[in-house]
C-alpha cells in the first residue's frame, strides 16, 4: 500500500528527531505544517523534508512551529493568583521545593515561577527544572532577554528587582537565573523525573490526541509526590482526574492523592 505524502513525512521526522507527529491532532498539525511548507515554496512534504535534511535552519523552524512558542510572564494572571495562595500550603514543612516547568518555551513561565517562589518568606530553597523540545527556544530562555511586551503583566517592583534594563530590553538577573535549570526534553518519548512538589504544563496538551493526553497525565501523576500539584492551561480541563490519581482542587489545579 502506498503511504501518502504527509504520512511518509511523519515517519521520516520520527526517525530523524524522535518527534512522533502521530500523537498530535492530525488535522490541526497538518494544516499548520502545510502552511509553513507552502510559504517556503515546496509543493510536497517529500521535497520539504529533503530540504530540511540539508538545511538545519529549516529544520529548526519546523521544530519551532510544532512547539508553538507563544507566552509572556504570568500569562493568564488570575491563575497565578490562585497558585500564589496555594504555594505556602503546598510547601509547608518542606526544606526544599522541587518544581518542573514542562514545555517551558522561551523561559517566561519558569522565571515567573522563580519570582513567585522567591516572594514567599516561608520558602527558603527551591529548584525549577524547565524543559522544552525546541533548542532555539531554550537558548532564548537561557539568555533571559525579553522585550517590553513580554513583561506587560509585571509590577514595577518585579521589573526593578529581577531585571536589568539595557537598550530597551529586560535581562533576567543572575539572582533569579540561579534557581532554574533548562534542559531539552521530548515529552512524548523521554523519561520524566520524579518527586516534584509542583508541575506546570500549560497550553500544550490541547495539541495532542486523547490517547496521548491520557499517557502524559499518567506520567505527570507518577512524577508528582503525594500532595503535589499539577497546574494546567485554561483550556485543558482534565476529565475524570481520579483515573490518574489526581483530584481537582481549583479550576486548572489538580492534587496528587
Amino acid at each position: 500500500m502506498k503511504v501518502d505524502d504527509f504520512q511518509a513525512f511523519k515517519m521520516k521526522v520520527k526517525e530523524k528527531a524522535g518527534v512522533d507527529l502521530s500523537q498530535y491532532k492530525e488535522n490541526q498539525m497538518k494544516r499548520r505544517l502545510t502552511s509553513l511548507r507552502d510559504r517556503r515554496g515546496f509543493h510536497t512534504f517529500k521535497d520539504y523534508y529533503t530540504s530540511m535534511e540539508r538545511d538545519q535552519a529549516l529544520f529548526d523552524e519546523f521544530l519551532e512551529r510544532i512547539t508553538i512558542n507563544v507566552t509572556h510572564f504570568f500569562r493568564n494572571k488570575p491563575q497565578w493568583t490562585v497558585l500564589e495562595k496555594e504555594l505556602p500550603l503546598l510547601t509547608a514543612g518542606r526544606s526544599k521545593i522541587k518544581v518542573w516547568s514542562a514545555a517551558c518555551s522561551t523561559g517566561e513561565e519558569p522565571y515567573s515561577l522563580a519570582m513567585l517562589l522567591h516572594s514567599i518568606p516561608s520558602i527558603n530553597d527551591f529548584h525549577i527544572l524547565a524543559t522544552d523540545l525546541d533548542e532555539k527556544a531554550l537558548d532564548h530562555a537561557k539568555r533571559g532577554k525579553y522585550n517590553k511586551e513580554s513583561l506587560k503583566e509585571l509590577s514595577p517592583d518585579d521589573k526593578n528587582n529581577f531585571f536589568n534594563k539595557d537598550d530597551g530590553y529586560y535581562n533576567v538577573l543572575h539572582e533569579l537565573k540561579q534557581y532554574v535549570t533548562f534542559k531539552q526534553q521530548n515529552l512524548l518519548s523521554d523519561p520524566f523525573d520524579t518527586g516534584f512538589d509542583l508541575i506546570v504544563c500549560r497550553n500544550v496538551m490541547i495539541y495532542f490526541t486523547e490517547d496521548t493526553k491520557k499517557k502524559l497525565y499518567q506520567k505527570f501523576s507518577r512524577s508528582l509526590r503525594t500532595g503535589g500539584l499539577l497546574f494546567v492551561g485554561n483550556t485543558e480541563q482534565i476529565f475524570q482526574p481520579q483515573e490518574y490519581g489526581l483530584q481537582l482542587k481549583h479550576s486548572f489545579f489538580y492534587v496528587k492523592t
